[in-house]
């Protein structure tokens, strides 16, 4: 894992923008800099996961090779083993956890459940986000989804649509897109005191989300 030299830039600049900031009168109306570079200097030492180009998994028949993701976590955050009789079964690619603070999974299933056309895949073309949270939420958290979802939202990046949701109960982020032939599923929990105590790194967790 790795925190990208860009991002080392940028929150060097923000750092500097701070220190600026405190030295002179008017640094009651600065109040600690803009929010990007807020949730930039709560991020340091957090790292980067990438999915491994090398890295195994579901290359059976009408799966295409897994396109890689990435995602951001604290420090304290590891790789965990994965069971096939976790929710999701064979299709949980990654778990990754802080017994402390939640853990996280990566479901990434074939398209072709779905629909046999969508060997170039986009969320849009699953469903809407009610659909989809209708849909998938489900493999994710074992149960109807019904009267659970709190929020829902939209973010683009690189051109590539991610749908956001967090669901209660369970407490649960969900982040949704889709690439090659196949959708992903990227999901954030933890208990009742981990998410009263963590849920804005948390939060920052599943938004972190990204299909190479």
């Amino acid at each position: 894992m790795h925190w990208p030299l860009q991002q080392q830039l940028v929150e060097f600049r923000c750092l500097a923008l701070q220190a600026m900031a405190w030295q002179r009168p008017s640094r009651a109306r600065w109040q600690g800099g803009s929010p990007g570079c807020l949730a930039l200097i709560r991020m340091i030492g957090w790292k980067t996961y990438r999915r491994p180009d090398e890295k195994s998994g579901g290359h059976g028949v009408g799966w295409s090779p897994i396109i890689p993701y990435s995602f951001k976590v604290p420090d304290g955050w590891e790789e965990t083993p994965v069971s096939i009789a976790d929710l999701g079964g064979t299709e949980i690619d990654l778990r990754f956890g802080n017994p402390k603070e939640g853990r996280l999974s990566v479901i990434v299933a074939p398209t072709r459940r779905f629909a046999d056309d969508l060997d170039d895949a986009t969320i849009e073309k699953i469903g809407t986000p009610e659909k989809v949270i209708n849909a998938f939420g489900p493999e994710v958290i074992g149960e109807n989804v019904e009267g659970k979802v709190l929020s829902t939202a939209t973010a683009e990046y690189s051109g590539r649509t991610y749908y956001q949701f967090e669901l209660e109960p369970p407490h649960i982020f969900i982040t949704a897109t889709a690439a090659g032939n196949r959708l992903y599923l990227f999901s954030v929990t933890a208990n009742g005191l981990q998410w009263k105590r963590h849920y804005k790194d948390l939060k920052q967790i599943a938004e972190s989300f990204r299909v190479v």
